[in-house]
């Protein structure tokens, strides 16, 4: 949990473009790691997020790093 908040804080003290698309990856690591095992019934790409819905009802959105990322 300390690492946790470790990243984020770091992330809070980086510009914020870079800081934002950092924090929403993270984000997305988390909800994916809760995504297994389940089964996707539907993925819409919306203007600002992608929504991922499972076949359980369930609704994942992912915002923020939709544009490109040189690495």
């Amino acid at each position: 949990m300390n690492n946790r908040i470790d990243e984020l804080l770091h992330l809070m003290e980086e510009e914020p473009p870079d800081a934002l698309r950092e924090a929403e990856f993270f984000q997305a690591q988390t909800i994916l790691e809760n995504l297994a095992g389940k089964t996707v019934a539907s993925a819409e790409l919306e203007a600002t997020r992608v929504v991922i819905t499972t076949s359980d009802g369930s609704r994942y959105f992912f915002y923020g790093f939709l544009g490109r990322q040189d690495v």
